[in-house]
C-alpha cells in the first residue's frame, strides 16, 4: 500500500515523544508553526526497518516564522519558552525561525540563501528532496510538496531548489549508514533525467 499523509503521522506518532510534541507545541502560539524533519520521516524509514518508530533520531526539529523582529535575542524567547515546554522530555529540539536562516546560512555553509517568506519555505529547501515534510503545528495536516512515494521507497534526490551536491552527498550518505537500503540518486543522473524529459 501507497504511505498516505494519514500513515506517515500515524507512523510518527508512534514516537511517544512526537506525540508529547504536538500535544504541547500548538499551546505556545508559534508563528506558522511547525513539526519537521528527521522526526517524522525517519518514522517511516524505521517501521521498514523493524526498528523502534524514534530510532535514529538526532533531535527534534521545530520550524516557525516571525518576521517582526528578525533579532537573535526575539527567536532566543521562543526558544527558551519550548525549551521549557519539553525539558522532561530529555531529548533535543531545535527551534529555527524561518524568517532569520538568510541571516546567518551564508557565514555557515559558505553558500547564499534567499530571504523566505513562510515556514513552509524552509521545509522546501531541505537537502533531500523526499525528507521535505513538515506537520503544521496548527491544524496537524502534512505538509509534503515532493508526495510521499520517494520517502517510502527510500529513493534520495537533491532538491533542485537547493543544489549543493557535496552537502547532499554527506547527508544522504549519513541517512544510508543509517539505513543501508536507502538509494541515492547520484545528482548527475538527476540532471540528466529531467533534461531528457524536455
Amino acid at each position: 500500500m501507497p504511505l498516505t499523509p494519514t500513515g506517515l503521522i500515524e507512523q510518527a506518532m508512534q514516537d511517544p515523544v512526537n506525540a508529547a510534541l504536538l500535544s504541547r507545541l500548538p499551546g505556545l502560539g508559534l508563528r506558522q508553526g511547525f513539526l519537521t524533519a528527521g522526526c517524522l520521516f525517519q518514522a517511516t524509514w524505521n517501521r521498514l526497518s523493524d526498528k523502534p518508530p524514534g530510532w535514529g533520531v538526532k533531535d527534534y526539529d521545530v520550524f516557525y516564522f516571525d518576521d517582526t523582529d528578525l533579532s537573535w535575542e526575539a527567536e532566543d524567547i521562543v526558544i527558551q519558552r519550548v525549551q521549557k515546554a519539553v525539558a522532561d522530555l530529555g531529548v533535543s529540539v531545535e527551534v529555527k525561525n524561518q524568517a532569520r536562516v538568510h541571516l546567518w546560512y551564508e557565514q555557515r555553509f559558505k553558500s547564499p540563501y534567499p530571504r523566505l517568506g513562510s515556514a513552509r519555505d524552509g521545509i522546501d529547501r531541505y537537502l533531500i528532496a523526499c525528507t521535505r515534510v513538515g506537520i503544521d503545528l496548527a491544524d496537524g495536516t502534512l505538509y509534503a510538496p515532493d508526495g510521499l512515494d520517494d520517502l517510502a521507497a527510500g529513493i534520495l534526490r537533491m532538491n533542485p531548489l537547493l543544489p549543493m551536491r557535496e552537502l547532499f552527498l554527506k547527508k544522504a550518505a549519513d541517512y544510508q549508514a543509517r539505513w543501508p537500503w536507502l538509494r541515492i540518486v547520484q545528482p548527475e543522473a538527476a540532471t540528466r533525467a529531467s533534461s531528457s524529459t524536455l
